[in-house]
C-alpha cells in the first residue's frame, strides 16, 4: 500500500497525526499488536511535490506514541519495492531485533512482515532505517514511550521532528559530497569562540562557557587560526513535521499553558539549535533520559539525539515561533505554538545571521546532570575510540579503520566499561550505540554525573576526551557509529562486540 499525502490535505484528512504529535493520548486497551508499515508517500516542500518514504502506523499516520508500560508489541510490514530495515533508536531490544542488516537478521524483502516483541524503553525515541540512503529518504519516524508522569503532568505535548531534504536521490547526494562538490566553503568556520550560542542560558555548576580550559581542555583562543568543516553539504530543504516555514505547522496551545517539547533530530547531516524566543524552557531530559533542569532558550541537538523541553507561555494570547537553526549556517525551519485567534507572523526560512557552531567546548553536556546516575563502580575495561577522516578523499574511520576491516570494540557482559572518545578530524561526530544506555562520566578525565544518552556529540579538533560508562548487556555484536549519514555510509561504524 502507498500512501499519497499533499501538504494541506495531509493536515486535514489525517488531523489524528496533529493529535498524535500534540495532544497526549488517553489511555487505551492495548491491542494483540501495533501494526507499522514502512512505505512510500508524496510531501509539498514549498509547493513542490516530494515522493518520500515513511513509517506508518495502523490510524494511518507517522510514527507510534506508547503509553506508560506498553510492550513494544509490533508487526512491521515493508511496503516498499525495495528491501529494508527498520532500527530502534533509543530501544534497549533483543539483538536480533535491532535493526541492523544481517546482525543477525537479514532485510525484510517488500511485502514480507515482521514481528517484534520486547519491553520499551520510556522516553522520546525514533525509528528510522539502517540502510543510509533510505534515512535520506525520510524512512524515519517518531517514537515516544510516555511515562506515568506525562499522564498526570498538566502540559500539553508537542513533537518536533526534524530532517533535511534533497530532491535529488541519496545516490546523487553521496557522490557529490564525496567528490567535494557539495561542501559549502561558506561553513567552513575558524575555531574561535562562537557567538553567544547560549544566549540565556545557565550552565550551572560554575561550568561557564569557558569552563573546558578548567577541565584540561584547549581553550577557544588557543584554536584560533585553526578551521573545522561544520557542513559538507546545503540541502534543498530543512524540516520540521514534513514542512518548512514557508508553510508551517501552527499548533493551537492555551494561554498560559506548558508544554512539553520533544524534539528529535532525524537529519541525515545536520545539526541543529533549538530557539525557543520569547518563551522561557528548560531542558528536562536528553535522549529520553531525565535530567536535572537546565534553563534556558537555546538548546543544541546533534544527529540522533533528542531534547525534553517544558515551555511556560505567557498568560496572554500571542503566537510564538519554535526554530531549529542549521549550525553555522543561515537556514532555519521550526513551528509556531499559537493560542485560539492570535496573528501568526511569516517567518523567512532564511536568517539574517548564521547561527554558531555547536557546543564547541561541549558547555552544553558538561551542565548536564542525570537525575538516576549510574551506580558509582570500578571500569573493568576502558578503551579509546579515536575518531578520524577528511573530506578529501571523503573517508571517515574509527581507531583508523572502515567498517570492513573493523577491530570491534571488546567486552564481557556484566562489565562496566568506559568508552572513551577522541575526535582529531574537522567534523563532529554523533556517536551512536545500539542496545544500550550510556553515561558521559568525563570531560578529558574530570569526573562528573552527567547525562544518560545513547548518542554523544564529540566536537571536531578536540583536544577534550569525552568519556561514557555504561553496563554491558546481551552477548551480541551491537553497532558503534557516527549518526552522521554520509560519514556511516563511508565507514564510520564499527562493532561493540560483548561476550558472554
Amino acid at each position: 500500500m502507498t500512501c499519497t499525502l499533499n501538504r494541506r490535505g495531509f493536515l486535514t484528512a489525517s488531523a489524528a497525526m496533529a493529535a498524535a504529535f500534540v495532544i497526549p493520548r488517553a489511555g487505551f486497551a492495548q491491542p494483540a499488536a501495533l501494526a507499522l508499515q514502512a512505505t512510500t508517500r508524496t510531501l509539498d516542500i514549498d509547493g513542490r511535490a516530494a515522493t518520500v518514504f515513511g513509517l506508518i502506523n495502523g490510524n494511518g499516520t507517522p510514527g507510534l506514541i506508547l503509553d506508560p508500560g506498553q510492550r513494544f508489541l509490533l508487526d512491521l510490514t515493508n511496503d516498499l519495492t525495495e528491501p529494508t530495515i527498520i532500527h530502534w533508536h533509543g530501544q534497549i531490544p533483543p539483538n536480533a531485533q535491532d535493526g541492523v542488516p544481517d546482525m543477525p537478521m537479514p532485510l525484510l524483502q517488500p511485502g514480507e512482515t515482521r514481528a517484534y516483541d520486547f519491553e520499551a524503553a520510556a522516553g522520546t525515541h525514533w525509528m528510522h532505517s539502517h540502510v543510509p540512503i533510505q534515512e535520506m529518504q525520510l524512512l524515519a519516524a517518531p517514537l515516544i514511550v510516555r511515562r506515568p508522569g506525562d499522564r498526570r503532568a498538566d502540559r500539553q505535548e508537542v513533537t518536533m521532528f526534524l530532517h533535511d531534504f534533497s530532491f535529488r536521490s541519496p545516490e546523487e547526494v553521496l557522490d557529490e559530497i564525496r567528490s567535494g562538490k557539495g561542501h559549502d566553503e561558506a561553513a567552513e568556520a575558524e575555531m574561535s569562540q562562537p557567538a553567544d550560542p547560549h544566549a540565556g542560558h545557565d550552565m550551572g555548576d560554575g561550568m561557564a562557557m569557558n569552563g573546558m580550559s578548567e577541565m584540561g581542555g584547549m581553550s577557544m583562543s588557543g584554536m584560533a587560526g585553526m578551521q573545522m568543516d561544520l557542513n559538507d553539504f546545503d540541502f534543498d530543504a530543512y524540516l520540521a513535521n514534513d514542512r518548512t516555514l514557508g508553510d508551517p505547522e501552527v499548533v493551537q496551545v492555551e494561554k498560559g499553558g506548558r508544554i512539553l517539547l520533544r524534539v528529535i533530530n532525524g537529519a541525515a547531516a545536520t545539526v541543529f539549535w533549538i530557539d525557543s524566543g520569547e518563551v522561557p524552557g528548560r531542558l528536562v531530559a536528553v535522549d529520553g533520559q531525565p535530567v536535572q533542569p537546565l534553563p534556558g532558550t537555546r538548546f543544541g541537538l546533534a544527529m540522533g539525539q533528542r531534547l525534553d523541553i517544558e515551555l511556560d507561555l505567557p498568560a496572554g494570547g500571542g503566537a510564538w515561533p519554535i526554530l531549529a537553526l542549521r549550525e553555522g549556517a543561515h537556514e532555519r525551519t521550526g513551528l509556531i505554538l499559537a493560542t485560539s485567534g492570535a496573528n501568526v507572523p511569516v517567518i523567512l526560512g532564511m536568517a539574517d545571521d548564521a547561527a554558531p557552531a555547536f557546543d564547541i567546548d561541549l558547555a552544553q553536556e558538561a551542565a548536564l546532570r542525570a537525575v538516576a546516575p549510574l551506580t558509582e563502580r570500578a571500569a573493568d575495561a576502558s578503551p579509546m575510540v579515536m575518531l578520524g577522516g577528511q573530506m578529501q578523499p571523503y573517508r571517515w574511520t574509527i581507531n583508523d579503520r572502515v567498517f570492513e576491516d573493523r577491530i570491534p570494540v571488546a567486552a564481557k557482559s556484566g562489565q562496566r566499561v568506559e568508552i572513551m572518545f577522541h575526535n582529531m578530524s574537522m567534523m563532529g561526530h554523533p556517536m551512536h550505540l545500539h542496545g544500550h544506555h550510556f553515561q558521559v562520566v568525563a570531560l578529558n578525565g574530570k569526573r562528573f554525573a552527567g547525562a544518560l544518552r545513547d548518542t554523544v556529540y564529540v566536537p571536531p579538533m578536540s583536544m577534550v576526551m569525552v568519556t561514557v560508562a555504561l553496563d554491558a548487556g546481551e552477548a551480541a555484536e551491537w553497532m558503534l557509529h557516527c549518526h552522521h549519514m554520509p560519514h556511516l555510509a563511508s565507514g564510520m561504524m564499527t562493532t561493540f562486540a560483548v561476550s558472554g
